[in-house]
């Protein structure tokens, strides 16, 4: 039997590719160790396609040979990967201090949020608090979906509707802060990020705190889809999306797990573009690692870069840009290379390979990790440094593709609350990994268990609203699942009915739409419903639901 999900625990996780050498090239191999090394510093930022495809690596035998060099020692990479007891042990050291730092990115949303609700509604605000806030996060798993049509009494989500009003979603979506704006300017002009730094880069600081990654961690880049106004929005044109924000990340290579994020916000105003930036970003990201593999594209990969990482005890697989003036050119030449072959030079510490996948053409890999040149028994015959790169380079995509799938993103031309969205949706992914590393039995032989780990994780935020609501839905679905959560948390049974009853409703549908009455001409809201006294047209927002002792009424504000 599936185990029960924990509510508690839900809240908690969720702020929280070979050709033998010729003799002339045995001769030219000390040749090559000398200009890598001489030409390791330089960098270039023209951008290659990389046009290896992705698989895993099969299971085949090690043919004879020297062997593999492996990642300097670590706490990682000789252990395998935790399992649910390990987890729950490492989640248990990292308990202390971390309720303090989600409780504190949530204050200060709310301040924040309840100090623009009084700037624009005045006395009229009423102060967010906690629950209400969890509450907006739980009704939030509705990517593409029009508002009304999640509110819609008959076709819509009966939960959202039990939770909150329609009109109370649209009022904290407008309101919703992350930064005092009255002092903003001033941290703007030395910080882009600044509308919602805080809460970033706290968010971020918690992430390695949950999670050890595995041997292998992916270095690359998501794009947030947004093409509104911000100052650091890029135009990626081999993206989907094309227009969007930027941000650097850094995943476990198996679980996709974010382990670590950083938003790009371009160069400073009037300043140079960064030198080196690829490197710059990896060494950055890996901060807090040592045992590990980093597996990257040919953006970050370099000889310099591998040689700073050898100096952390990490290693490092990627594919590299032909334009890097530490290759040989010997390993460029394509000429009279047959297809399926392989070139390997090394370097005390360094190897490279230049595969040619097919005729006229070749694809360059550096790595730190490999020694030897072995070749995969397939029919490809690719080495095992682009099978090894091929399993291990998809972290981050996997990542960007899974929160793509179910995500709480929606329209908006403030690029801070897209960032945001992006941070319940990875706050959300990451969750899972972790849930299912601490309960690996919870739902299995079932598919889609994301799914239904999303489903409960938006149940177990939206409840506390829901037990607390005075105000009774207007649709009976609705009503019906308010009251019985509302019994189940007072332990007794209600008085209420437990639906509306229907043979004398107070609101009246018509056949034809008019315009709103209360609303005005300038409104020209146009509704079906009519007050069964005064025969006027009224519309959801003047509509007011009132609980008698046997009945609910509906009448005209």
């Amino acid at each position: 039997m599936a185990k029960r999900f924990s509510a508690q625990r839900a809240l908690q996780l969720i702020l929280e590719e070979r050709e033998a050498f010729d003799d002339d090239v045995e001769e030219e191999v000390s040749e090559c160790e000398d200009h890598i090394s001489e030409n390791s510093e330089s960098d270039s930022d023209f951008e290659e396609e990389d046009e290896i495809e992705h698989q895993l690596v099969p299971k085949r035998r090690r043919a004879p040979g020297p062997a593999r060099q492996q990642p300097a020692p670590g706490p990682t990479c000789q252990q395998p990967a935790p399992g649910p007891e390990q987890a729950r042990q490492q989640l248990a050291r990292c308990n202390q201090g971390r309720n303090a730092t989600r409780n504190a990115i949530q204050k200060i949303i709310l301040d924040c949020t309840n100090l623009e609700g009084r700037r624009v509604f005045g006395e009229r605000w009423k102060e967010m608090d906690q629950t209400h806030l969890h509450a907006y996060f739980g009704v939030f798993r509705s990517k593409g979906e029009s508002t009304e049509s999640l509110w819609d009494a008959e076709n819509g989500r009966k939960p959202f509707s039990a939770t909150m009003s329609l009109e109370n979603f649209h009022i904290i979506s407008r309101i919703i802060r992350f930064d005092n704006r009255d002092d903003r300017p001033a941290r703007r002009q030395r910080d882009k990020l600044a509308a919602i730094r805080t809460v970033w880069d706290k968010w971020v600081h918690r992430l390695p705190l949950f999670y050890n990654p595995g041997p292998n961690v992916t270095i690359d880049e998501q794009l947030m889809p947004f093409r509104g106004r911000c100052p650091f929005r890029q135009y990626i044109p081999s993206k989907p999306a094309k227009y969007g924000i930027k941000i650097w990340a850094a995943c476990d290579a198996t679980s996709s797990y974010a382990w670590n994020l950083e938003v790009y916000t371009g160069k400073p105003d009037g300043g140079a573009p960064e030198k080196n930036q690829g490197m710059r970003v990896v060494l950055d990201m890996t901060q807090g690692l040592s045992g590990h593999n980093i597996t990257c594209d040919n953006f970050f990969t370099s000889h310099k870069l591998g040689q700073e990482l050898l100096k952390r005890k990490l290693t490092m697989v990627g594919t590299i840009r032909k334009n890097k003036s530490e290759l040989p050119p010997p390993l460029l030449t394509t000429k009279n290379r047959r297809v399926k072959s392989s070139k390997f030079v090394y370097t005390a510490d360094t190897s490279l390979v230049s595969y040619v996948p097919k005729k006229g053409k070749n694809v360059v890999l550096m790595s730190t990790l490999h020694r030897d040149g072995r070749i995969c028994g397939q029919e490809h015959q690719k080495p095992e440094i682009i099978m090894d790169y091929n399993a291990t380079k998809g972290g981050v995509d996997n990542m960007d593709k899974l929160v793509t799938a179910y995500s709480c993103k929606r329209r908006t031309l403030r690029w801070p609350l897209v960032i945001f969205f992006d941070i319940l949706d990875i706050s959300a992914y990451n969750a899972f990994v972790i849930w299912m590393a601490l309960n690996p039995e919870w739902n299995r032989g079932k598919l889609q268990r994301r799914r239904l780990f999303l489903e409960e994780l938006g149940k177990a935020l939206m409840r506390p609203q829901i037990q607390r609501r005075q105000h009774v839905p207007r649709t009976p679905a609705s009503a019906v699942i308010m009251r019985r959560i509302q019994e189940e948390n007072a332990g007794a049974p209600s008085t209420r009915p437990t639906e509306p009853p229907s043979a004398e409703p107070e609101v009246c549908v018509s056949n034809k739409k008019e315009r709103c009455e209360v609303c005005g001409p300038k409104m020209d809201r146009k509704t079906q419903y009519t007050c069964i006294k005064c025969k006027k047209y009224i519309c959801n927002t003047h509509t007011h639901v009132m609980e008698r002792v046997g009945d609910i009424v509906q009448d005209a504000m």
